[in-house]
């Protein structure tokens, strides 16, 4: 008992435990070496992108690009030796392997002599990218059917007096190509440099919205090494509608209408809308539609038809009247929403065609409402639920968009603190004062990080509940609040206007005012203030925002606070392009640090591909590190530091006799 007296009963039933795993002194050990090696390796690589709005061409070539990380270490490895046409070939290789390399094969005469020479430089770029991890790690992250190959060729290194180890190499390159394997190994070996470039990827927000691939960017987030994602407003929508919310499966088709991309829904998750169009036909034919004509982007104007554009105009009318009457019958149900002033399909006067908002008249532009009863505006007719009821169906049973909700769920969440950053894509939510706004929405007085770890498993609560429950109910209806409600941390402003940009001329009630967060965040106290809330203190912490795009064209930078904060979106999706000047933001943070690279418009994948394109990038270091950051320094590391604490607590508890090693015999 003496011997065992240093340690708490609990520490030495956990020691116990853990003795299991590392039975002897020198098991112990030895995983306490390994531990501490990798604490001192350099930090991993993270890339940071948001508001990418279904902009999938874009952004399938930021991610194979790592935001230009891949390119530099090309120019890093083969600059001085290799002209600057051949670097960008092995580029575009390396982003589009497959498509690119039927091209060369197609130009090239020797494309055995092509294949040595560029299994070469691969190697090299291997060897190159994979310097930071561990041999353990490098070897997981191969294609298993090839990963004995390239860990042989990646570790035999030889000079040029040493003629076995190098006719050792040459002949694992010409056995490859020998046996016509040429095409899939370099597709691996390709793969495998993007893999091995970037160490974790973060997406702040917003993969869905006007965008036509949505559903293409998750799939690829589906299949990518290592990911994690802060909810924005547009995907929090498309969580509402997969989860069975008829006024959020309401609202992604009016916005999917009203911006012409109905790709998405039909061909991506093929989910049909002919019961809308048949519906909008019957109720809305002889209906005034000039208020929801579509936008149609130029290089998809000569796609859709005169008939096409007066269907979709009436199936936008449609389905716009059912998501205010729903909307109302929200707000009706939780008074805790505190969004009685947007009630306002109760406000019409349907004889003089004047709405009253906040006690001031003004004249509508549209009252053709055929299917709203003046006297009872908000309820459906029968032929409207069993519309919207048909619909939210096929939302619940569309097997791909269940799979990629449920992954937004599994890696998603409101926020996320990650290796000394604060990652979210809206806001705190703050008074002008600057103190927190709290909220009584199922909750009590909540703010802050509490409010947000409340909003993030209420969240929840809309998906995994049991159907037909009022939890999951509830649930529902908070996915639309945090979508539109007052001052929602993903939201961020006092109203969304949607009705009155619809029916009203005066612009003055199109107003959707921004939380005061978006002006106090230029103050580096608050920054700080709030990275101190959650934990973050110190000289390299910041706050990563996505949601309102930087208007870089007029000269807004994307750093605020004094460098404590930084906005990463700034336009990936076209429409906003004309706003902000560039084509999106990025962010890398490496082992010596922070680099925010600016984009401009993508010239589309074929274009690429073709002519050896890159897109047009600035990058920009914000802040070095005071000294090379090791995984030591990083949330993995802490982790591992406390596995090493406990390891020496059982080398001890060996030691004194309190537990005593199991050899096998």
């Amino acid at each position: 008992m003496k011997r065992s007296a240093e340690f708490r009963p609990e520490k030495l039933e956990y020691l116990k435990l853990l003795a299991k795993q590392y039975p002897t002194v020198q098991s112990a050990c030895t995983e306490i070496i390994n531990l501490r090696a990798i604490q001192n390796l350099p930090k991993g690589t993270e890339h940071f992108l948001s508001d990418v709005h279904g902009e999938y061409e874009a952004f399938q070539h930021i991610l194979n690009s790592a935001s230009g990380v891949v390119r530099e270490k090309i120019d890093d490895l083969l600059g001085t030796t290799v002209p600057k046409s051949d670097r960008d070939q092995l580029a575009t290789l390396i982003y589009y392997p497959e498509e690119k390399l039927e091209e060369i094969e197609r130009e090239t005469e020797d494309m055995r002599e092509w294949y040595r020479i560029t299994f070469h430089r691969l190697i090299d770029l291997c060897c190159l990218v994979s310097a930071k991890y561990t041999r353990s790690k490098v070897r997981k992250a191969m294609p298993p059917e090839y990963a004995y190959i390239i860990d042989e060729l990646i570790h035999t290194h030889y000079e040029k007096n040493e003629a076995d180890k190098r006719d050792y190499y040459e002949n694992i390159i010409n056995t490859i190509i020998d046996l016509d394997r040429a095409s899939n190994f370099l597709i691996q070996l390709c793969e495998l440099i993007k893999r091995l470039a970037v160490d974790h990827l973060h997406l702040v927000g917003d993969i869905f919205d006007r965008g036509p691939g949505a559903d293409v960017i998750m799939d690829s987030l589906m299949e990518y090494h290592s990911v994690d994602i802060q909810w924005g407003n547009h995907d929090i929508l498309w969580m509402g509608a997969a989860s069975g919310s008829r006024t959020l499966v309401a609202t992604v088709l009016v916005n999917s209408l009203r911006y012409n991309n109905l790709e998405v829904i039909e061909t991506g998750y093929g989910i049909s809308l002919r019961p809308l169009s048949v519906f909008a036909e019957e109720f809305y034919r002889k209906c005034d539609i000039s208020r929801f004509e579509v936008k149609v982007s130029k290089e998809d104007e000569d796609k859709i038809t005169d008939r096409d554009r007066l269907l979709c105009a009436r199936m936008h009318k449609a389905i716009t009247m059912i998501l205010f009457k729903l909307e109302g019958q929200k707000i009706r149900r939780n008074p805790s929403f505190g969004m009685d002033d947007r009630l306002l399909l109760d406000k019409v006067n349907y004889a003089d065609k004047t709405i009253t908002i906040d006690g001031q008249v003004y004249p509508m532009l549209d009252t053709d409402f055929p299917t709203v009863d003046p006297a009872d505006p908000y309820s459906l007719t029968p032929e409207e639920d069993t519309l919207i009821n048909t619909l939210t169906r096929s939302f619940r049973h569309s097997e791909k968009l269940q799979r990629h909700v449920r992954f937004l769920y599994s890696k998603g969440s409101l926020y996320r603190v990650y290796n000394g950053n604060l990652l979210f894509h809206g806001c705190i939510p703050m008074h002008e004062d600057g103190s927190l706004i709290p909220f009584s929405i199922g909750c009590k007085g909540l703010s802050g990080q509490a409010f947000l770890d409340y909003a993030d498993a209420t969240a929840r609560r809309a998906y995994y509940n049991k159907p037909g429950s009022p939890e999951r109910q509830f649930g529902m209806d908070f996915l639309w609040w945090l979508w539109c409600g007052r001052n929602s941390p993903i939201f961020g402003r006092d109203r969304m206007t949607t009705f009155e940009r619809r029916f009203i001329a005066d612009e003055s009630t199109w107003v959707e005012t921004k939380n005061a967060y978006y002006r106090l965040y230029n103050d580096s106290a608050v920054c700080e203030r709030i990275l101190a809330a959650f934990g973050l203190e110190g000289p390299h912490c910041h706050i990563i925002n996505g949601h309102v795009p930087v208007k870089s064209k007029k000269g807004e930078s994307p750093v605020k606070g004094g460098g404590r904060l930084v906005v990463i979106d700034g336009g990936f999706c076209k429409a906003y392009q004309k706003t902000t000047g560039i084509a999106g933001y990025t962010l890398i943070y490496n082992s010596g640090c922070f680099r925010l690279v600016a984009h401009q418009p993508f010239v589309g994948r074929a274009a690429a591909i073709r002519k050896n394109w890159d897109i047009a990038s600035t990058s920009q270091i914000f802040e070095r590190l005071d000294s090379r950051a090791t995984i030591e320094d990083t949330d993995n590391g802490r982790r591992m530091q406390g596995q090493v604490d406990s390891l020496l607590d059982l080398v001890r508890a060996y030691r004194t006799g309190a537990i005593v090693e199991s050899h096998k015999t």
